[in-house]
């Protein structure tokens, strides 16, 4: 078992380190773990966001914990050279194309939503996001127009087979779960969402089990505040499952709360919560750590097929929230290493 540690910028290195403290608890057999550099860290030290190092070893490893990227300090530097392009890079080196991302409302943790209590409690979803296409791997710059105006463009385009893949990634996803998957487009305005919508129906036939429906990603976003208990899985974009995760973390009470998995063909993947670096609150201990825990139980479930202790791991997150175990992000006052501290105790 073995595993490359990328902690990254900003409170990164924080919430891995409670992860890997989870890890090291569990006494699994064989685990290795190993560390690299990414992010602005990465670039300060190695003058590059990605070094050809740290590339090397996210392949030479079965699976990846990722911290977070994100470091003020190169907001003016080119675009290759900025710490978001580590993430974006590993995601294109190594095809990690299916974005998985849970939200479910923990108990005891109804009044800490935006929603209502009752409209909360429904939330058991699952968002499948496609990873290397769309306006973040499209052609894109800033031109100058006859007039001289400046004119920023981005080009979102999907093929008929990356569509294809992600959508065998939502139907079997949704096969393991309630058997019902919305496909979230934008196909009133968009060509590319019309394109998508068309091959979502086509791979359909594959999977006659599941319910399938469609919906434009403005409702979908009403949608997730208004009734949020109705959605199952979601597969949709790049772009549009970039924003409606991040919604879904505050109708579950925080985005210090979830997880993700970012998956290549087989069982290679990239696991890392969906908080940025937030280097407000870097190096005060205050980060929560449970999206990066919860990130780490996702690694032992898909990439190493340990189904009991990755639920051994959700059981202690819950348990430690069902009993009060609060950072600043839910109104407490535990610092990230007690909240550490307080799941370890929950697993043994």
């Amino acid at each position: 078992m073995k595993i490359a540690v990328f902690a990254g910028d900003g409170i990164g290195p924080e919430v891995t380190r409670e992860a890997v403290r989870v890890l090291e608890a569990l006494r699994l057999p064989e685990l290795v773990l190993f560390e690299g550099d990414v992010g602005g860290v990465a670039y300060k030290r190695h003058g590059h966001p990605l070094p050809a190092e740290t590339l090397e070893m996210a392949r030479s490893c079965d699976a990846i914990l990722f911290g977070a990227v994100g470091d003020p300090d190169c907001d003016a530097l080119e675009r290759q050279l900025r710490p978001e392009q580590a993430i974006l890079g590993l995601r294109k080196e190594l095809g990690l194309f299916a974005n998985l991302r849970p939200a479910k409302l923990f108990k005891g943790l109804e009044d800490a939503s935006a929603l209502r209590p009752e409209v909360a409690g429904a939330i058991d979803l699952l968002i499948v996001r496609e990873l290397n296409g769309d306006v973040y791997f499209g052609e894109k710059g800033i031109r100058i127009l006859p007039d001289g105006r400046r004119q920023g463009w981005d080009m979102m385009a999907y093929a008929e087979d990356e569509v294809r893949r992600i959508a065998h990634v939502g139907f079997k996803a949704a096969m393991g779960r309630k058997r019902r998957l919305c496909s979230v487009d934008k196909a009133n305005v968009l060509e590319t969402s019309q394109l998508w919508r068309d091959v979502v129906i086509e791979v359909a036939r594959d999977y006659p089990e599941v319910e399938l429906s469609h919906m434009y990603v403005d409702n979908a976003a009403m949608q997730l505040v208004r009734n949020p208990g109705q959605f199952d899985v979601i597969v949709t974009g790049n772009l549009f499952g970039d924003i409606l995760s991040d919604q879904a973390s505050m109708c579950v009470g925080s985005i210090g709360l979830l997880a993700s998995a970012s998956l290549a063909e087989g069982t290679k993947g990239l696991y890392e919560p969906i908080h940025g670096s937030a280097p407000d609150i870097a190096g005060k201990g205050l980060a929560n750590p449970m999206a990066t825990i919860l990130s780490a139980a996702m690694l032992l479930r898909h990439s190493f097929g340990r189904e009991a202790d990755a639920a051994r791991i959700e059981a202690a997150v819950g348990q430690a929230l069902r009993d009060g175990v609060r950072g600043a992000d839910l109104g407490g006052a535990l610092g990230t290493a007690a909240i550490g501290d307080a799941i370890v105790e929950r697993l043994a």
